[in-house]
């Protein structure tokens, strides 16, 4: 009988891959990882650090949000965070939780009164720590909200676009724009399987100094994630609860979980055999 011509010995959880991304029974060669399972490391690692060095077109991005919202009086606002480049940005946290000066006055011209909260809801789209992440999935996903608010009282700030910013930063951009509400759309830190991953943060009353407690957080919005139907269908939800109950944070729970499936009863444990 001839020898199996394949050096690589495969493993018996196998059939799991086809249900997540994560490295999984990889198999072996010798005591080492196979060569196709190694390279296929190295990609990932290098697809996810370009992610993070990427930067973003915002003037283009605006200008496809104005196509996205053509009912908004005023264009999309393209901002800087108080991080000047991308090198200050990684190594400083806290500027990229500010806007600069020009930015600030840029959205102080727009709304010269904010303590009125004039606004409804303020969109914010931050590049964050993958600009990939904000290009392939923030207009899709904008649209499916976008078809989701329609037809309800929704009284929307001006759009805007913040290069090298964090998360907090849609605080700040709320808060001097007067809206009572700011989503920030921001790309997430690369994973080894997930370079283009968008996060959703909501707060109530957007103010500056405000801490993570105070924010819902919708996570891994993309086509191989959570779908934009899907993740507009729950921000909607939380949207809707938090101005009915002017809160958001820990207060704030997701209820729109579909119930998960349950193992029969008497069924055995998956991984071994019947």
């Amino acid at each position: 009988m001839q020898p199996d011509s394949s050096p690589v010995v495969a493993n018996p959880w196998e059939a799991l891959r086809q249900f997540t991304d994560a490295r999984i029974a990889l198999g072996r060669a010798g005591v080492s990882t196979p060569t196709q399972a190694h390279l296929a490391f190295q990609l990932a690692h290098a697809q996810a650090r370009d992610a993070v060095h990427l930067a973003l077109n915002a003037d283009g991005l605006a200008r496809t949000l104005d196509a996205v919202f053509p009912e908004a009086a005023t264009p999309c606002q393209v901002l800087h965070s108080a991080a000047g480049d991308r090198h200050t940005y990684l190594q400083r946290p806290d500027l990229g939780r500010r806007l600069n000066a020009d930015s600030c006055a840029q959205l102080e011209r727009i709304n010269a009164t904010p303590a009125q909260r004039p606004f409804d809801l303020a969109l914010v789209v931050v590049d964050g720590l993958s600009a990939l992440a904000i290009e392939k999935n923030a207009v899709p996903f904008l649209a499916s909200l976008r078809a989701r608010l329609e037809g309800e009282s929704w009284s929307l700030a001006p759009l805007c676009v913040v290069q090298q910013g964090r998360v907090a930063i849609g605080d700040e951009v709320g808060q001097l724009l007067g809206a009572r509400a700011v989503v920030v759309l921001i790309g997430e830190r690369p994973g080894l399987s997930s370079p283009d991953s968008m996060g959703l943060y909501l707060t109530w009353m957007p103010q500056v100094g405000l801490t993570d407690a105070s924010r819902n957080c919708i996570s891994n919005v993309r086509p191989a994630g959570l779908g934009y139907g899907e993740a507009a269908f729950k921000l909607h939800y939380l949207l809707t609860q938090s101005r009915q109950r002017q809160l958001s944070g820990v207060d704030l729970k997701d209820e729109t979980a579909a119930p998960v499936n349950q193992v029969a009863a008497g069924a055995g444990n998956f991984l071994l055999p019947p």
